[in-house]
């Protein structure tokens, strides 16, 4: 492998890529309409990076019950899988592969996006977050209600049958959300997961959700389609588990024998080294333990990137920010050349600007 290890070629699940640099998922909140289905604004912005060796899209809603944000698009109505059809398409014809990310945000929400209703969670819980909601303005989140048993299972069917929609789009495959505190997440840990059912005790029962859903989809369209997202260093949203490193090091290792395309695992935020049973090396440890095709991702750079992959700690990396402002990222990574900087002002603001405006080197020296 040479210094150059992110442009060579790899074979991810049913796919040769043409590279190993992902293009991470990220929410942009675009989908201003009714329908929260995607526009022609989606198709261009994904279009314009689909030199990426792989595209996994932001997180697409499996339901109504698993929205949370403003303006993310759904993959549950008719007009939302049309909505796809036109990103698929425009990233097919610029030589791009794609994948949807399937998405429940559990009690990361607010009654203003349910009618009134309280989201969901696998026990009462409260993130202690802010959301900004259709009401227009920023609210604090509150006691998410228990899901009842038959209640989980209708979820584990909602994952199922978006990723029978996103095949229907025109998706190459799909990545189940399972990072980020959000509802698989919020699973997993004991400090959220206080169930008395068969989803809640001990390690293998709080992850049974996780592999339902994940057993799911791999018959709704096949291991070599289904991919999975985890943060085992995560405190974002969802306090840490009594024993992190134990449960995620149960899991990964359970995931190496289900043939998945490939497992995207967050390396740690900022300093983890203070909690209890957190690992903070995420790359470090879970390339020992995980046998497939792996995925990293958070905060790293062309460099840090080749660098994983020489040293056998990844197979491709995934890029977030640097995307945004630079949809040829790619072809600056292969030319060494100067990224651009993303205005954060215009992350989450629907409309062009801050979207598909960044322009590619070779279209600012012409």
């Amino acid at each position: 492998m040479d210094k150059q290890a992110l442009l060579t070629p790899v074979r991810l699940g049913d796919y040769v890529l043409k590279n190993r640099v992902v293009m991470a998922p990220m929410t942009r909140d675009r989908a201003n309409n009714p329908e929260l289905a995607p526009t022609e604004l989606h198709a261009e912005y994904y279009a314009q990076r689909a030199s990426a060796g792989l595209i996994v899209t932001e997180g697409s809603q499996v339901s109504p019950q698993g929205v949370g944000y403003l303006y993310t698009p759904g993959i549950y109505s008719a007009a939302q899988i049309e909505g796809w059809k036109k990103v698929t398409r425009a990233v097919h014809a610029e030589g791009g592969r794609i994948f949807l990310q399937l998405w429940h945000v559990g009690a990361v929400s607010h009654p203003d996006f349910h009618g009134g209703a309280l989201p969901v969670a696998p026990s009462a819980f409260n993130p202690g977050a802010k959301a900004y909601t259709p009401a227009g303005a920023l609210r604090d989140t509150v006691e998410a209600r228990e899901l009842t048993t038959a209640e989980v299972q209708a979820i584990v069917a909602d994952f199922a049958q978006g990723a029978k929609h996103a095949m229907q789009a025109g998706f190459d495959g799909v990545e189940i959300h399972g990072a980020n505190g959000y509802l698989i997440e919020q699973f997993l840990r004991d400090s959220i997961n206080q169930r008395t059912d068969r989803y809640g005790g001990g390690i293998p029962n709080r992850a049974r959700f996780l592999f339902e859903v994940v057993e799911a989809v791999i018959q709704a369209v096949g291991a070599g389609k289904t991919a999975l997202r985890l943060s085992p260093a995560n405190t974002w949203n969802a306090p840490p588990d009594s024993d992190t490193r134990a449960l995620y090091d149960y899991v990964i290792a359970k995931l190496s024998d289900y043939g998945l395309a490939y497992l995207h695992l967050r390396e740690a935020v900022g300093d983890v080294s203070a909690i209890p049973n957190m690992v903070a090396d995420v790359s470090g440890h879970y390339r020992r333990i995980y046998k497939g095709t792996l995925i990293m991702n958070t905060g790293y750079t062309r460099e840090s990137g080749n660098a994983a992959i020489q040293a056998g700690k990844a197979d491709l990396v995934a890029f977030g920010v640097p995307f945004i402002a630079n949809p040829d990222l790619v072809e600056r990574f292969r030319d060494g050349a100067e990224l651009a900087k993303a205005d954060q002002a215009t992350f989450y603001t629907p409309g062009a600007k801050g979207y598909i405006d960044y322009p590619a080197l070779r279209s600012e020296a012409a």
